[in-house]
């Protein structure tokens, strides 16, 4: 039976649903069975991020509405065999509610190690939509104070879910301004979160461009850290810093 795990953020803008397709990328990578659900009736790009928006014939809400079937609106990525992408490309006729959302996604449960639910930004009909479907809860947030006030308030929702865990990914974390105390660290944010900390994702110029790339690495740290129940980080500051490390953070940004 998949562990269906909402990730959300309350701000939008964070790389929600980056890291919502691209944790399901590492995960299906290991083995896992992973569908990556667009609960976004209003944005609806996680195919595009996917890089499958031509393959989508049918979608979640044609599910709901009688359309297809479940296994029919699936799309299987072409690079990835083990991930599936469930998109939400077309307007819903009439008002979608938890309950027909959750039946929808209870039918594929059973054949699927992961769902990953992308929630729409804020706290409004669609969140709880999506957060009442879900067994976990990923809360993505920057080291940014208007991010970090809004995943506080989005953390205080979901404890009046009776999820099973409730973690955070810091996103964009820049190291060279960690290293001189210019950025909140992830234990900063974990001590007003109150909720523990699943991953850091630094900001990097690279996209998941290749296997050996920079941000590779760090999704499949994530990607373990969720699959064991360990809690491995990597130290994003340690080339910014000493003598050689300071002539870095000088000619990228002039500190």
């Amino acid at each position: 039976m998949a562990r269906k795990i909402v990730v959300t953020s309350g701000k939008g803008g964070v790389g929600k649903t980056t890291i919502a397709v691209y944790l399901g990328v590492a995960l299906s990578k290991r083995g896992e069975r992973v569908i990556v659900c667009d609960a976004d009736f209003g944005l609806n790009n996680a195919d595009v991020v996917a890089g499958v928006e031509n393959l989508v014939t049918y979608d979640i809400v044609d599910v709901i509405e009688g359309r297809c079937r479940a296994e029919q609106a699936l799309v299987r990525h072409p690079d990835y065999g083990n991930l599936y992408l469930l998109a939400s490309r077309s307007a819903p006729e009439r008002y979608i509610s938890p309950q027909s959302f959750k039946l929808a996604l209870e039918r594929l449960a059973p054949k699927y190690d992961y769902i990953l639910i992308d929630c729409p930004a804020g706290v409004d009909e669609g969140f709880h939509r999506a957060v009442a479907v879900a067994d976990e809860a990923i809360v993505v947030t920057t080291p940014h104070l208007p991010a970090l006030r809004d995943a506080d308030k989005v953390v205080t929702i979901l404890k009046s879910y009776e999820l099973n865990s409730v973690s955070f990914v810091v996103n964009m974390l820049r190291g060279e301004l960690l290293v001189v105390g210019d950025s909140l660290s992830p234990k900063e944010i974990e001590s007003v979160l109150k909720i523990p900390l699943l991953g850091i994702l630094p900001e990097t110029k690279d996209l998941y461009a290749n296997e050996l790339s920079e941000s590779s690495r760090y999704f499949r740290i994530l990607a373990n850290n969720l699959l064991t129940g360990k809690r491995k980080f990597p130290d994003v500051t340690s080339k910014y810093r000493g003598a050689i490390g300071g002539l870095r953070r000088f000619f990228k940004n002039g500190l």
